[in-house]
């Protein structure tokens, strides 16, 4: 299974151990039991980057 950040207001960052239908659910910090919600990270957009914010090279066809 997937290891996901999560952040908690009080006792900071943390991971857990999740299947990926669970991954946006809140956590239970590991400290204090607290819900925390997941960290997500957006990657950069661009005008020529296929669905997932990436670029392939050398013409591939996934991202035509």
């Amino acid at each position: 299974m997937p290891v996901y950040d999560y952040e908690c207001a009080s006792c900071g960052a943390f991971e857990a151990v999740r299947r990926i239908a669970e991954r946006d659910e809140h956590a239970a910090c590991l400290l204090c039991g607290a819900t925390a919600a997941r960290v997500t990270i957006g990657a950069p957009s661009a005008d020529d980057a296929g669905s997932y914010g990436m670029r392939h090279r050398g013409g591939c066809l996934c991202c035509r």
